[in-house]
């Protein structure tokens, strides 16, 4: 089971320290507001005086189209016509925007519960496919069924902000569902371990595409307000999957079989994902890009009502750059504009993994034995529900609190919870208590981590990317995660074997004090502020 989400942030200089130089933009942006609206009726003669901010955020970012100011907003409603205006609160609006765009976020997130359902359906099923398999004495074959979803979901990530940015991102979710639903068919219905393996291979293809364009369709049909909010459903609906995949395997002690069932479920959200993005509306965003402006205006309608069509292609246009950068290729990522921010994004994932969620989720069962709880039920029931607590109460807190002060918060939590770890299992003084303390650092461990570690890095990659680079670097980073993953799941026993537990452990807790101190002086705060102020403050036009 994986508990994880990714945590980014922008360095190169341009922390808060740099607020200064974004209260400017306010001014900036009223004069690109001003503009716009003496526009509105000449789009076309107007285009070249547009001003330049590339859009920032993508995966689980928010539409810059949401300013929390309510004289902007006041400035905004002159420009529509009178019979857009009458009597429109920012309270309302805003009730009412996110009302409007909770349905397609639900079924994005289908893509996100798929992701954790099928992390966490082997681990019960595994034993059972393996004898039916003829594979029970094979652990090596049996460590291929597991580990090919990691290697698909690597490739899966990296195609995925490609296939984003050439086909959109609800054509690009109905694509992913065919890998998705024909993978986990073929899981379902195999009678060879190599049926089984491709299938897990295509499900991993399916997972890894579906992690990068999940948090990148939220974070630009996100009203700003609440794009925190929504950026960590995210990282909900992948703890929900890992549970659903605990709860599905219930049943597997009465009916060796049912494990087949078990993978034949992910087919309902599959094809409930292809079909939903069918009636969901395209990334305003991803519209603007390509040049299709009344097509943008028509989903910005659909998002958040026609009493926002202005607002929003102001912010649009703003953010264009006058449409002059083409879009970026894959060596513009390692240019010396974007090479901190996309550094920052790969190191977030990194730590992420090194911090040990894998390490602490694989040996909760014997830790929660030693303790004199012998159901390895019980033992994830706790784990998955100390996860899905952690984080709704940080996606409570993300748009109070900020995405960099919950990280700091919790790497500072898992090195404290490693650390008690760690000295459960090697001070004798301890000794007497070992089983008990592990059970707690583990809880607080997996609580640390659903507070920023876990929701935080899937939010905050796609705010800190510019739009230009934004798919391609929020599918980089991704793809460092899986890779990583992988790795370390390859060789973490044997180095548990030459160190010991304790020793592994205590390293984890330093990778979690490194991270604290990377993400002090590297991230950016980003709450409460629209992609293209943020844009323009990581990523000034050159």
């Amino acid at each position: 089971m994986q508990a994880s989400t990714y945590s980014v942030k922008g360095n190169t200089g341009f922390d808060l320290r740099n607020r200064k130089d974004l209260t400017g933009l306010g001014d900036f942006r009223k004069a690109s507001l001003v503009l716009k609206n003496l526009c509105q009726t000449e789009r076309s003669s107007c285009s070249r005086l547009r001003f330049d901010s590339v859009a920032m955020g993508a995966e689980l970012g928010r539409m810059s189209v949401f300013r929390s100011s309510a004289k902007s907003r006041s400035v905004k409603a002159h420009a529509n016509s009178e019979e857009d205006t009458e009597a429109f609160t920012p309270a309302k609006v805003q009730e009412k925007s996110t009302r409007s765009v909770l349905p397609y976020v639900t079924v994005a997130c289908l893509g996100a519960i798929l992701f954790g359902y099928h992390l966490g359906v082997v681990n019960g099923a595994l034993e059972y496919l393996a004898k039916d398999l003829g594979i029970a004495e094979n652990t090596v074959v049996q460590g291929w069924v597991v580990s090919t979803l990691l290697a698909g979901a690597t490739i899966g990530s990296l195609t995925g902000g490609a296939l984003a940015d050439k086909f959109g991102r609800t054509k690009t979710f109905q694509l992913d569902a065919i890998p998705l639903t024909v993978g986990a068919f073929l899981c379902a219905t195999a009678s060879t371990v190599q049926t089984m393996i491709v299938g897990r291979f295509l499900a991993g293809i399916g997972i890894g595409i579906a992690s990068a364009i999940v948090p990148l369709y939220i974070s630009e049909i996100s009203p700003t307000e609440i794009r925190g909010t929504l950026g960590s459903v995210n990282q909900l609906s992948i703890c929900i999957g890992i549970l659903a995949a605990l709860v599905a395997g219930l049943p597997l002690a009465g009916n060796p079989l049912w494990w087949r069932t078990m993978f034949g479920i992910a087919l309902v959200p599959s094809i409930l994902l292809a079909l939903g993005m069918g009636f969901s509306p395209e990334s305003p965003r991803w519209l603007y890009q390509q040049g299709k402006i009344s097509e943008a205006e028509k989903s910005i309608t659909k998002l958040f009502g026609k009493e926002r069509v202005a607002e929003v292609m102001n912010d649009l246009d703003a953010a264009s750059q006058g449409s002059t950068e083409p879009e970026a290729g894959w060596f513009d990522l390692f240019s010396s504009r974007y090479l901190k921010v996309v550094n920052v994004g790969m190191a977030l994932f990194l730590f992420q993994q090194l911090a040990g969620i894998n390490a602490v989720v694989y040996y909760s069962t014997s830790v929660f034995r030693s303790a004199g709880i012998a159901s390895d039920v019980a033992a994830s029931a706790l784990v998955g529900a100390s996860n899905v607590f952690g984080t709704t109460i940080a996606s409570s807190l993300m748009d109070k609190k900020g995405r960099k002060s919950l990280l700091i918060t919790s790497f500072s939590g898992m090195a404290a919870s490693m650390l008690l770890l760690s000295l459960s299992f090697s001070w004798k003084v301890l000794a007497p208590y070992s089983g008990p303390l592990a059970v707690i650092g583990t809880v607080l461990y997996v609580l640390s981590f659903s507070l920023g570690a876990g929701p935080v890095p899937a939010l905050l990659l796609p705010e800190i990317f510019a739009s230009r680079i934004r798919a391609k670097a929020v599918a980089l980073s991704l793809g460092m995660h899986w890779v990583s993953n992988f790795v370390i799941g390859l060789y973490f026993l044997s180095v548990v074997t030459k160190f010991g537990l304790s020793k592994v452990y205590l390293g984890f807790a330093s990778v979690c004090i490194l991270a604290v101190l990377y993400i002090a002086g590297n991230v950016v705060e980003t709450k409460g502020r629209s992609l293209e102020e943020i844009e323009l403050a990581l990523n000034p036009v050159i």
